[in-house]
């Protein structure tokens, strides 16, 4: 037994309040409502561990995050399940500065689900605005807060209950969600464009950590974040998702990778414009439908090492197309990984420049087809990438080990 004469130590360390949500929990329920009240409650005493009971959760709206959050499941046996989605048209319209809408069809629509009004211009996507409904009275519904965008009847704008399943108001941070799956319902929901949502979304949100998260089957991105800094994520999954696995969006500086798994998407990790300082340690970013990895538009000075790309349809690892020499895709590092079987659905591709991409270096990796006719080239080179540094590759079973302009230095 400790002396109380002798244990006087500051106790200056904040504790944390740990609750925990969902069957045989301290709040009952297995649906978005009761994890939101978890959500809610802990924000009310600065953050704290949400504990979510093995189950499957109902989705009608997404868990919105709150700084300081843990969420924390049980592992694969937490599920929270996105409900089957509807679009209806809008059949009055709605100025920027009204809380309510009218809307065709509004028996899908109930209080407290998610929404999305979307309108157009041209038949391209315009305005996007997402948000809860608080109130559906006949084919009157209340939002929770103004849209700030006109959604007019010649803008064919629609209401849809389509949402993420994870996100945040932009401007949180600190946040950690580990050990659960986030299921999409692909089969029972419309597609959405990962600008707008995913199965999770965020945008000018920093350092949050993802651990042993899966998101599957999302018609749309896996995990999607804009403009969001020190994005970590370690040994998640991201798929069988509609569109991209995992997607650092415009202006996201270091996120990391370590561990993770892309498969069965559009594309693995997708570096959308000006991502810098990236790490895709570790990673599998296999049979997706385009790509295993693309870099563009300003994303400069990225990790890839220790990474599997084995079987994705178009190209391992793309390096796209700049307008500029500004715009390009300079100074990424592709360390110790492992190319096979890439490109079946076009010209057999491992690692393809299309553009404008200075001073990449490509070492140490293992390039080759399995004898079936998959991968034909290993590194096409585009005469506007300089300073391409070719050192330790090992190529075999392919046509062509190298094409394209002689402007590389090779060790």
């Amino acid at each position: 037994m400790t002396d109380p004469d002798r244990d006087n130590q500051t106790r200056a360390l904040p504790g944390q309040l740990k609750l925990s949500a969902g069957p045989g929990g301290d709040l009952e329920g297995t649906d978005d409502r009761v994890l939101q009240a978890g959500a809610d409650y802990l924000a009310r005493l600065g953050g704290g561990i949400l504990q979510v009971m093995p189950g499957t959760y109902d989705m009608h709206n997404a868990l919105y995050l709150h700084e300081g959050l843990t969420l924390r499941g049980s592992g694969p046996t937490t599920i929270l399940r996105k409900t089957a989605s509807t679009t209806t048209t809008l059949t009055r319209e709605t100025d920027w500065y009204e809380y309510g809408i009218t809307v065709a069809e509004p028996s899908a629509f109930q209080p407290g689900c998610g929404i999305m009004l979307r309108g157009y211009s041209a038949g391209v996507l315009k305005d996007v605005v997402r948000g809860p409904v608080v109130a559906v009275d006949g084919d009157a519904i209340t939002l929770s807060r103004r849209p700030e965008k006109n959604f007019w009847l010649d803008a064919e704008s629609t209401a849809s209950t389509l949402f993420p399943i994870l996100t945040a108001a932009e401007g949180v941070c600190d946040v950690v969600v580990e050990e659960l799956v986030l299921d999409g319902n692909r089969k029972q929901n419309e597609e959405i464009n990962g600008n707008y949502a995913g199965a999770v979304f965020l945008q000018q949100c920093h350092r949050f950590t993802f651990r042993r998260v899966t998101a599957r089957q999302y018609n749309g991105d896996g995990f999607s974040f804009q403009i969001c800094d020190d994005i970590h994520f370690e040994e998640c999954q991201s798929l069988d998702n509609a569109n991209l696995g995992f997607h650092p969006g415009s202006g996201s500086q270091r996120p990391v990778f370590r561990g993770c798994t892309a498969r069965g998407n559009s594309q693995g990790i997708f570096f959308c414009w000006g991502v810098t300082h990236g790490l895709a340690e570790d990673c599998d970013c296999s049979d997706n439908r385009d790509f295993g990895i693309s870099i563009g538009h300003r994303d400069t000075d990225n990790h890839i090492l220790n990474t599997r790309l084995e079987g994705n349809h178009r190209v391992g690892l793309l390096l796209r197309k700049s307008e500029n020499d500004f715009r390009g895709a300079h100074r990424n590092l592709i360390e110790n990984c492992h190319f096979l079987d890439n490109g079946f659905a076009e010209d057999g591709v491992a690692i393809d420049f299309q553009g404008v991409a200075h001073d990449i270096e490509i070492r140490n990796c293992r390039l080759e087809d399995s004898g079936q006719g998959c991968q034909l080239i290993g590194i096409r080179l585009s005469s506007q990438a300089l300073g391409t540094r070719l050192a330790g590759n090992c190529f075999h079973q392919m046509q062509q080990d190298v094409i394209g302009p002689d402007e590389t230095s090779t060790s």
